[in-house]
């Protein structure tokens, strides 16, 4: 991590250090690591800061490390095959970012830059491995967790070759609004996560209002019918 990309490493505080604990603690990866364990992981690691639009590591790059995110937001992008960049998430205080390559690693997978000014606690793979190796137990809920993600990722798969527009921006306004009805996303943003246009984007919300499955405001959008979008994506899948 170079200083022209605005990272700066730093000790982490007691306070820091019990953060990333009870981060990890909720991580379904580590859950079943002992409190002891997830001690030593914290106090293995480092802090880093982040300036806004700061890369924290970019597609490609070796898994030498995982992140915990102590305050701030960082943003996962990956470019699509025409060039367009795709935001995949963007992850919040005490979300554990690149586990899965610290432990195989491999190559990282996406572009994972800070949105404002950013504060991490980096934990070496080397501490991470030591970790699992100490513990065998765990292991089983390491590999029940990479096959969760791989049918996460095959689901993902399926869905890109599946849905179109309507069906992705349904499925984004369902994730979205979780278990309440509001999204507060921007259509230009929303545009961006599914690798679409403004336009497209806004003549499809108008056309669900005007169906009145949601309601458009400046404040963003409301779901009113979320079975109607769920009817959507479903016709799409051919379930």
């Amino acid at each position: 991590m170079s200083q022209r990309q605005g990272a700066i490493m730093a000790t982490a505080g007691r306070g820091d250090l019990q953060a990333v604990e009870a981060a990890l603690g909720k991580s379904r990866l580590f859950q079943r690591v002992c409190a002891e364990a997830r001690a030593r992981l914290a106090g293995a690691g480092s802090q880093v800061s982040l300036e806004p639009k700061a890369r924290l590591f970019a597609k490609g790059d070796v898994g030498d490390a995982l992140y915990v995110v102590l305050e701030g937001e960082v943003e996962v992008r990956i470019s699509s095959e025409g060039g367009r960049d795709v935001r995949i998430a963007a992850l919040g205080q005490g979300a554990v970012i690149g586990e899965m390559a610290a432990l195989d690693g491999g190559a990282r997978s996406a572009d994972v830059n800070a949105m404002r000014r950013t504060r991490l606690l980096r934990i070496p793979r080397d501490a991470v491995l030591a970790a699992f190796e100490a513990e065998p137990k765990a292991l089983i809920e390491l590999v029940a967790e990479m096959s969760r993600r791989l049918r996460e990722a095959d689901e993902k798969l399926e869905d890109a070759a599946l849905l179109d527009l309507g069906g992705k921006l349904a499925r984004l306004l369902l994730q979205e609004a979780g278990e309440g009805a509001a999204v507060t996303l921007t259509q230009v943003e929303m545009a961006r996560r599914i690798g679409a246009s403004r336009e497209k984007v806004n003549r499809k919300l108008h056309e669900w209002a005007d169906e009145g499955w949601l309601r458009l405001s400046k404040s963003g959008v409301r779901i009113e019918k979320k079975a109607a979008l769920v009817a959507v994506i479903e016709k799409l899948r051919g379930r």
